[in-house]
């Protein structure tokens, strides 16, 4: 399995290519398995559609995503890869899904920097096996607005709130609770706002692995 790791000059990348490398060696040990790391500005789209890849996940990092000093090439990644290579965005890879597609991304009223929240979320996809309420870590001070998520966007986890527990996820996205996850309708694109590289992200390998045997 090829994974190739775009990194948004982020230092949660190490511990996403850390995280990856030993599952793919649990996963694929009689396989040959390859973690690759670029920088959002080193490389072409060009390049990266010659890799012959089974996954791309795109790291957090600073700055906002329709600004292509911090986002690099990882909104035509997103556009044009997403459509048939699964791809994973992680915190600013999110919201860069979600910009792409026509989604406005904006400043959160209360920037969430090493902070732990619980997650109510849809229990398939990458969520599949993990508990509700599960407790991930969130360093972001942007976050994706919920009545501007494009119809192909759906929402597959929210900020946990009891007092919206009765409604959707997509209900309780506008009712303000805050987006902690989106999947396409029709691509194998998937995002979280949050770092399953954290250590204090409950189920973080699980999470990944989720992702890495999807189909």
């Amino acid at each position: 399995m090829n994974v190739l790791i775009i990194d948004n000059y982020d230092s949660f990348t190490f511990n996403l290519y850390q995280y990856i490398g030993e599952i793919l060696q649990t996963m694929d040990s009689d396989k040959q398995a390859n973690v690759i790391v670029k920088r959002n500005n080193e490389i072409t789209l060009a390049d990266v559609q010659a890799m012959s890849l089974d996954r791309i996940i795109i790291s957090p990092g600073p700055g906002s995503p329709d600004d292509p000093a911090y986002f690099g090439i990882c909104a035509e990644v997103i556009e044009v890869m997403g459509k048939t290579t699964p791809l994973l965005g992680v915190c600013l890879g999110m919201q860069g899904i979600a910009h792409v597609f026509g989604g406005d991304v904006i400043r959160a009223s209360v920037p969430m920097h090493g902070k732990v929240s619980a997650i109510r979320h849809d229990s398939a996809g990458i969520y599949n096996d993990l508990p509700q309420e599960l407790e991930i870590m969130r360093y972001h001070s942007l976050m994706v607005q919920a009545d501007t998520l494009p119809n192909c966007l759906t929402v597959t986890a929210v900020v946990a709130n009891d007092e919206h527990n009765d409604l959707d996820l997509t209900e309780s996205a506008l009712a303000g609770d805050e987006i902690m996850g989106v999947q396409h309708k029709d691509y194998p694109i998937q995002g979280v706002q949050f770092h399953p590289e954290s250590f204090a992200t409950e189920g973080a390998k699980r999470l990944l692995t989720n992702f890495l045997l999807q189909v």
